[in-house]
């Protein structure tokens, strides 16, 4: 019998699994509550960073229109276009806007949620109040 891989955490040795960088610059934004330049982010991070390394993930978000950037001095500000819940609302919507058959993923969406969900959903779509 086989055994599964264990998943990567966020590290494996020095280097970080897919995706895991964009995350920890994301989070580091999230949590300062207010714009930070490349070298202020590079601080906050665990680690050793290049700043080549920050501006890069930081570009990166910027052109997936995850984070705006304002200039500040010689640099650029970033912060978070939205929260987390905001986020993963733009990327479903992302998924949608891409795709001809809509009404196929949205019934295959709605049809793999929790009555939890699904009721929930009912509810947003109708405009009914929920019970608090």
């Amino acid at each position: 019998m086989e055994t599964a891989a264990p998943s990567v955490d966020v590290r494996q040795g020095r280097r970080r699994a897919n995706g895991a960088l964009e995350g920890e610059v994301l989070a580091a934004l999230q949590r300062a509550g207010t714009p930070l330049t490349p070298r202020e982010v590079q601080s906050t991070l665990p680690g050793e960073l290049t700043y080549s390394t920050v501006v890069t993930i930081l570009s990166r978000l910027l052109v997936k229109d995850v984070l705006t950037r304002t200039p500040r001095g010689r640099a650029y500000a970033y912060a978070p276009l939205t929260d987390e819940a905001g986020l993963a609302a733009r990327r479903m919507h992302k998924v949608l806007e891409g795709r001809p058959d809509r009404e196929i993923v949205l019934t295959r969406f709605a049809d793999g949620l929790v009555p939890e969900d699904a009721e929930l959903l009912r509810q947003l779509l109708t405009g009914i109040p929920r019970p608090r």
